[in-house]
């Protein structure tokens, strides 16, 4: 039995890992990955392991996502802190869904649910079928981000790719959009508005006033009090910008993936 462990908090990884050699000494651990970007890369490259141990919440965000943007049938084990509304909820799930911290007793009943389930001759929904169905139930929607925009221009309108955005900065309250040709728009909502609609996977918020995507970055390098400069594309001006300290781990992880 090959699993693999989708966790990203260190302490939880290494005692699920444990409780695993304990409650099924037979099992092969294939790899331990602490992001959704990480997650996908994974998965398109090797092959699928027979069982998944996974967080809910990982380092850029909810395990959900995984399911919105590549096909997964192994079945899964859901480990999370939620409380008792969400375990109930989640119960519809093919496997099980424990709550943290993990008893061994629990994890060695979900995966003896586990291999009963694959020695059955009936059929069962993949992980990826029950997930839809859950989120559907629950009026929870897939995440979707932006591939266009339509801005204002003077007596006109403008069509601006997503993919064609270099980066987008607020200066005075008002938000600019600069594209790969150098054109400059003003952008109608805020740059939070606009992070939660962009595909963290090409941009990330590197401090309060830029989100960037990564082709707009020309160098990098570290900065005083644990920052980092960066260089971009068609800068709006000789203004520094770096990315903050608390973003920085972040941010080296993004360009890392």
């Amino acid at each position: 039995m090959k699993i693999l462990i989708v966790e990203d908090e260190p302490l939880a990884v290494k005692r699920m890992e444990g409780l695993i050699r304990e409650v099924a000494p037979d099992a092969e651990i294939v790899g331990k990955i602490d992001t959704v970007r990480a997650f996908v890369r994974w998965w398109q490259t090797n092959h699928a392991p027979d069982l998944l141990l996974m967080d809910i919440q990982l380092a850029d965000g909810l395990s959900f996502e995984i399911f919105q943007q590549v096909e997964v049938k192994t079945p899964v084990i859901f480990t999370t802190a939620y409380d008792e509304y969400a375990l109930r909820a989640f119960k519809v799930n093919s496997v099980d869904y424990l709550l943290k911290p993990i008893e061994q007793e629990e994890l060695a009943k979900a995966i003896q649910k586990f291999r009963h389930q694959r020695q059955s001759a009936d059929s069962q929904p993949g992980a990826s079928e029950n997930l839809a169905k859950m989120l559907e139930e629950f009026g929870i929607k897939p995440v979707t981000y932006k591939s266009r925009f339509l801005i204002k221009q003077g007596g006109r309108f403008d069509v601006v790719e997503t993919a064609d955005i270099l980066y987008l900065y607020a200066d005075d309250k008002v938000v600019f959009l600069i594209t790969n040709q150098n054109r400059k728009y003003i952008v109608d909502e805020t740059l939070d508005e606009l992070e939660a609609k962009l595909d963290p996977r090409h941009f990330f918020r590197i401090n309060r006033k830029y989100i960037t995507h990564l082709s707009a970055i020309e160098r990098i390098e570290p900065y005083f009090n644990g920052r980092l400069r960066i260089w971009l594309k068609h800068r709006p001006s000789e203004e520094e910008v770096s990315v903050s300290r608390e973003r920085a781990d972040s941010f080296k992880g993004w360009l890392n993936t």
